[in-house]
């Protein structure tokens, strides 16, 4: 039996999502920007899915711009912000404030945006993985012209307090952008009350393909096109279409609309009951970020005197599949920038695990999950030099 606990990183396509999109990839293949009957099938199709994800958001399809993902959508976001933004002060300068445990799609972004002269302040998290308004509201000088907080954490799951930041931001007429990829299609979202100006979400985290994703702009918000070529997607994303993608984006995300409550509900416990039983079995295991706002799928846990590294493949060989944080951050050496933001040390966050679970998981899965998790913590940690019989550091 193989069991997935790796959901942040990508879903399962939803069936529902697969029988959409089929369509467009062998009868109905026109380009949506063509004027005869096959690019009218295809942009009727587009515009279906604009107001599809629109309704997901709460937002008005006029303001759907269809991207490659959420690592576009970001990057659209801040770079296009920052780029149409007049300056407030008679200097010129300009200011970005974000926070520390933002996806590297926004980190690698604002450093980028940095070393081109842009001022960036990145705000601290607290032990408990929840970014303090008060801290973002300080942060803001008269030169600021973006602030970027993600609404649900892909490694913790903590959910930050966007609705608070966008009142703040609103009162002192700043742009406000929040990454919710692994927010949308879990918990609700609607942009009204969040009172944010730009929104990305990403098709492939809530049960639909891959290289597909949106970018919510409200009306009036100024955003300079990161590349030049056709009118595509208003002026704002140059670029044929991606007709089927998008309508499996359309697809997953109406999906999404109608499971949520159920969903969320049925995932939590299962999260829950996955945390208790480790809990239980394993000593000297700590869960990171703050159990009380949190997304409902999302469980991540420190393994004293263990590497993350190894406990995935040996759980890997066990058929569990899960990770030690990020996707995009696999290989890299250093320990997660997200928990070392909240405090951990670079041990702790070197033995950390991340388990997502998602639609299709059941009872049998967190069964198969509890039963291999205290085996490999207890061989490895035999193994292990860092690690003693007492359970305490060597």
């Amino acid at each position: 039996m193989r069991v997935y606990l790796d959901n942040n990183a990508t879903t399962p396509v939803a069936p529902e999502v697969a029988e959409a999109m089929l369509a467009y990839l062998r009868e109905d293949f026109g380009n949506a920007s063509s004027v005869h009957w096959y690019g009218q099938r295809a942009r009727d199709a587009v515009e279906q899915a604009r107001e599809q994800v629109a309704r997901l958001i709460g937002a008005h399809p006029s303001e759907i711009i269809f991207t490659s993902g959420g690592t576009e959508s970001d990057n659209m976001s801040l770079f296009g912000a920052v780029g149409a933004a007049r300056p407030k002060t008679s200097s010129g300068a300009k200011h970005v404030i974000t926070t520390a445990i933002e996806h590297p799609a926004v980190l690698y972004a604002a450093r980028e945006i940095e070393s081109r002269g842009t001022g960036v302040t990145y705000v601290p998290a607290g032990s408990g993985g929840v970014i303090d308004p008060g801290d973002v509201s300080q942060a803001i000088r008269p030169e600021t012209v973006l602030i970027t907080v993600m609404l649900a954490n892909n490694e913790v799951g903590t959910l930050q307090p966007v609705a608070e930041i966008g009142r703040i931001a609103r009162e002192r007429g700043i742009t406000l952008h929040t990454d919710a990829v692994q927010a949308a299609g879990k918990v609700p979202v609607n942009v009204d009350e969040l009172g944010v100006h730009l929104l990305s979400l990403s098709a492939h985290k809530l049960y639909g393909p891959k290289g597909v994703g949106a970018l919510y702009v409200r009306k009036g918000t100024q955003l300079e096109p990161l590349m030049h070529g056709g009118h595509h997607e208003r002026d704002r994303r140059p670029g044929t279409e991606n007709v089927p993608g998008i309508v499996g984006l359309g697809a997953a995300a109406e999906l999404a609309a109608q499971k949520l409550g159920q969903d969320a509900r049925r995932i939590a416990g299962l999260r829950d009951r996955l945390q208790a039983g480790i809990l239980q079995r394993v000593e000297n295991v700590r869960v990171n970020g703050d159990a009380d706002h949190r997304q409902p799928n999302t469980l991540n846990m420190s393994f004293e005197g263990l590497k993350g590294e190894s406990l995935v493949m040996a759980l890997d060989l066990e058929g569990v599949a899960c990770s030690t944080g990020a996707a995009c951050s696999s290989g890299s050496t250093e320990p997660s920038h997200v928990l070392t933001a909240i405090g951990l040390s670079k041990e702790a966050a070197r033995g950390s695990l991340r388990l997502s679970l998602g639609r299709y998981n059941t009872d049998a899965d967190v069964d198969a999950a509890l039963e291999a998790i205290p085996r490999v913590v207890e061989r490895l940690r035999s193994l292990s030099p860092n690690y003693s019989a007492a359970g305490v550091h060597a």
